[in-house]
């Protein structure tokens, strides 16, 4: 009876938490860089945003922050990113900081729109796998991208859980 008692007490403070508003980050903003920010790198380490994307997961629904100083941040096919071609980008961003929401899967490229600069290092290529769920998380506003739990989904299966716990009990 007394771990009924507690499977009880936590249904009910999963329910409160959630009609509080707490919510589960279901996706991740990553620092292109980390702490360096997008920058052109030194000349002995060209390949730094390489590395970087190397050592995360991207998935759909995550997003890229480019944080910057006179510079900008294109992003354009894959021929382009390849050779470094900053005449025709899908998108141009150079307003010092960009979110860049990653909404399909595959890959996505990314190179710095400043002259030279490209062909000694700042460019990305990330490949974003589908979301864990099979979709991307829902649009949320702009405090942040995040997922509330669905409150009618898990209250049902602790409902379902302690009802047949109880039966059982009985």
């Amino acid at each position: 009876m007394k771990s009924l008692l507690g499977l009880f007490c936590c249904g009910c403070l999963v329910v409160l938490s959630q009609k509080n508003g707490v919510v589960v980050d279901a996706s991740k903003e990553f620092k292109v860089g980390d702490d360096l920010g997008w920058l052109e790198p030194p000349p002995n380490n060209t390949a730094m945003y390489i590395q970087w994307a190397a050592k995360n997961r991207f998935l759909v629904g995550d997003s890229l922050s480019f944080e910057y100083q006179n510079d900008s941040v294109l992003v354009v096919e894959k021929f382009v990113y390849y050779h470094c071609n900053t005449s025709n980008p899908f998108s141009s961003f150079d307003n010092g900081k960009t979110v860049f929401k990653l909404d399909t899967p595959g890959p996505c490229y990314f190179i710095c729109g400043a002259p030279n600069h490209c062909k000694n290092g700042p460019r990305l290529l990330v490949v974003m796998g589908p979301h864990p769920s099979g979709q991307a998380p829902a649009p949320q506003p702009s405090s942040g991208p995040s997922v509330s739990l669905a409150s009618t989904s898990v209250s049902m299966a602790i409902i379902l859980t302690f009802v047949t716990l109880a039966r059982m009990a009985s």
